[in-house]
């Protein structure tokens, strides 16, 4: 069954009606999936109000590497507990490869790479390899409970990252009401802990994949973001911040009759929320509620990548 919802949280402005610009982002948005032919589901959550947007939000999806998110999040979990620490150094093992994104794959086993290298490699490059190890390190069951506890009520991993099987599909699930969940904990700088919280939205940042959500958005807004892919299937989750009106959004699609029409309906969504994000911040400044306080990390914050072993240049362990 298919869902178009739009839903207030914060208190102050529960008498108030949906403002036109969410009414017009809801109706747009309608429009839009009504004349999608595949599956898709969308959520989108304005960080200063709490108004959400979204269609068939909490379906079961294909994650793909949207995966890779709660592994990251999980690790930094780990992290803050004393378990190990960034430059604490990984084998690489045969099993640990899959050919289908990255080229850690190629490189022998037996090398050892440092936490904040794969860290980077899972991310920005989505190197499938690079996230099975990181997956071996803190283990499947605990990335599982990990999200159950924040309320992901979709988000499972029943194997490790496997894309020459077709299972994948089912083995790797979320939805887009988990991924802005997640997101928001981590524009609030409230998941694990603050210095995580912008250590992973620094990551973020740097994902080279930047054909969907980005690719709709003037070139000087930052967005912090993963991809996911299959060959049936597109998926983009990610924190828009937007001058005034920093939101959260999540598209996933699957069973595509192409990856090109996949492509151009991610950035239509894109680009009619960040529009429709800019008349919602009118709107809020007229009544009174400000503008979510977070930021994107400054560039002159830490990045985890040069806080590696000294001696990785040595090592071939150098970033993706």
């Amino acid at each position: 069954m298919t869902l178009l919802s739009v839903c207030f949280v914060p208190s102050a402005a529960r008498a108030m009606s949906p403002p036109p610009a969410l009414r017009s982002l809801r109706a747009s948005l309608h429009s839009l999936v009504l004349g999608f032919p595949a599956t898709s589901a969308v959520e989108v959550l304005d960080l200063s109000s709490g108004y959400r947007v979204g269609y068939n939000a909490g379906a079961s999806m294909p994650a793909a590497s949207t995966i890779k998110v709660p592994v990251m999040v999980e690790v930094f979990r780990q992290l803050e507990l004393g378990r190990f620490d960034l430059a604490r150094r990984i084998t690489l093992l045969g099993s640990d490869k899959d050919y289908g994104s990255g080229d850690l794959c190629d490189e022998p086993a037996g090398g050892t790479y440092s936490v904040s290298d794969l860290l980077a490699r899972m991310i920005d490059v989505s190197d499938n390899t690079a996230t099975n190890m990181l997956i071996r390190l803190v283990g499947r069951s605990s990335i599982n409970a990990t999200m159950l506890n924040l309320g992901l009520e979709h988000t499972r991993l029943t194997t490790d990252v496997r894309t020459d099987s077709y299972a994948v599909r089912q083995a790797l699930r979320t939805s887009p009401d988990d991924m802005v969940r997640l997101l928001s904990l981590m524009a609030k700088r409230q998941l694990v802990d603050d210095w995580s919280s912008n250590e992973m939205i620094s990551i973020l940042e740097e994902d080279q994949i930047n054909t969907l959500l980005p690719a709709a958005l003037p070139d000087d807004v930052p967005i912090a973001h993963k991809t996911g892919s299959f060959f049936d299937t597109l998926n983009d989750v990610g924190i828009v911040y937007a001058d005034d009106a920093p939101y959260v959004i999540a598209v996933m699609t699957t069973h595509l009759p192409s990856l090109s029409l996949g492509r151009t309906f991610i950035r239509s969504l894109s680009r009619l929320t960040f529009d429709q994000e800019a008349r919602l911040a009118t709107w809020r400044s007229t009544v009174g509620i400000s503008t979510f306080a977070g930021s994107a990390p400054s560039s002159n914050s830490p990045d985890i990548r040069y806080w590696q072993d000294p001696n990785a240049a040595n090592t071939g362990t150098g970033g993706g």
